[in-house]
């Protein structure tokens, strides 16, 4: 192959994608198994290649020369070939710092805690390192009893009773463990709460887009993000060293936003009636997306409408099965969303829509909407006016982004596509 991504499995690998928008060349995803993985690379098949899990260090031996950085972390995910030269680095160390730096966060002088012990907690201890952190701590499941002492070259590791008693004093985190992430989105490591110093927070962890890690400190109005942007521009950094050239900088951010908006749900709150099934089916078509009715999905669920699951069994009943519903959808990525009226009441239901959406406030005058019988909470008038003065709040509070609606479709529609 040309170039490509080596690793044991790559289902869920977004490289591809990302290489087909940085430069005119082949890329492909290819799976080794670890007997085959000495063959592979003493073949020299390839003029350069990313490396991911399990094979970051396993590459090592048969490089020529590897990079400063790369051989402080002990870990490479680039190599090039150059006149059967090998030649390793660690892009995720440049994509890490970049994505710190996007957040604008200040690491000089500051306690980081890195949550985990793997090739990425190196990676970011390297990254922290490099950006001036005063005091770097590493957090793990299992602490030996000499892991405390650090040295000049090795942190302190310590539990996470202690991250969250002792050392709860720390101004950012940075996760590198797998918890969290798809297809058990519903983990946390750890909870933010004794935390009340911290300033930021960073998750390598892009599927979820947002974990709840991130969307528990962004609820605490600290700077947070997922590690899509350190994705992309790891990627963009193998790019230079495979090709010796530079991705400019407004390449750089309008690949990794195309990536964002392709990977990102849509999400339509509001009044019920307001119109976000007939507004959902219109924006997936004219976007080539999914379309998902969570009322629909419940119908089909249920054998029952919402409206007769309410009279039957009760407007609780309903929110448990809503709630199901909305947890389903919240592992989907680049699809639309049309939710019930209140499907938002619930906080866990506004949670597991943001870990792959953006939520959207269909803000629609009550004067363009008509009570009707199939809606038992708003079927008048006066229910209708009542209910928007108890939901406004909710909805506003629960959105990433307030749509004021009227009557024309096509206008709502280019006002969610500029704000995505």
């Amino acid at each position: 192959m040309e170039y490509g991504l080596i690793g044991e499995k790559l289902g869920h690998s977004f490289s591809k994608e990302i290489h087909g928008m940085i430069g005119d060349y082949s890329y492909e995803l290819k799976e080794i198994a670890k007997p085959d993985l000495t063959a592979f690379m003493q073949e020299k098949a390839f003029k350069g290649i990313n490396v991911t899990i399990p094979y970051k260090q396993d590459v090592i031996p048969f490089l020529n020369s590897i990079d400063k950085a790369a051989e402080e972390i002990g870990a490479v995910n680039t190599i090039t070939n150059k006149n059967g030269k090998l030649s390793g680095y660690n892009t995720d160390f440049i994509g890490l710092q970049r994505l710190i730096l996007s957040q604008k966060l200040e690491l000089k002088g500051k306690k980081v805690l890195i949550l985990g012990t793997g090739g990425t907690s190196r990676t970011a201890t390297a990254a922290a390192k490099a950006l001036g952190a005063k005091e770097i701590l590493i957090v793990s499941r299992s602490v030996k009893a000499d892991d405390e002492k650090a040295s000049a070259s090795k942190p302190a590791v310590i539990s996470y009773e202690q991250a969250a008693t002792i050392h709860n004093d720390c101004q950012i985190i940075i996760n590198t463990t797998p918890c969290g992430m798809f297809p058990k989105i519903d983990d946390s490591p750890l909870d933010l709460t004794p935390f009340t110093k911290l300033e930021g927070l960073i998750d390598v962890i892009y599927n979820p887009l947002r974990t709840n890690l991130v969307l528990q400190a962004q609820e605490k109005n600290v700077t947070a993000a997922g590690g899509l942007y350190m994705l992309v521009q790891q990627a963009i950094a193998a790019y230079e060293y495979f090709s010796d050239n530079q991705c400019s900088l407004e390449k750089a951010e309008e690949i990794y936003n195309t990536i964002l908006r392709q990977k990102q749900n849509i999400v339509l709150i509001g009044m019920p009636g307001c119109g976000k099934s007939t507004l959902g089916k219109k924006l997936a078509a004219s976007q080539n997306r999914e379309f998902f009715d969570t009322d629909i999905l419940i119908n089909q669920k249920e054998g029952m409408s919402p409206a007769e699951i309410i009279k039957t069994k009760g407007e609780p009943a309903f929110r448990d099965i809503e709630a199901s519903v909305c947890k389903e959808l919240s592992s989907k990525q680049g699809v639309i969303i049309a939710t019930g009226g209140g499907a938002v009441l619930r906080k866990e239901n506004v949670l597991n829509l943001k870990k792959n959406g953006l939520i959207f406030f269909i803000d629609r005058s009550t004067s363009f909407i008509k009570p009707t019988d199939d809606r038992p909470l708003s079927d008048s008038q006066d229910k209708l006016e009542q209910l928007y003065k108890t939901r406004y709040p909710v909805y506003t509070s629960a959105a990433d982004c307030h749509i004021i609606s009227d009557n024309n479709i096509e206008h709502t529609i280019e006002k969610i596509l500029e704000a995505l």
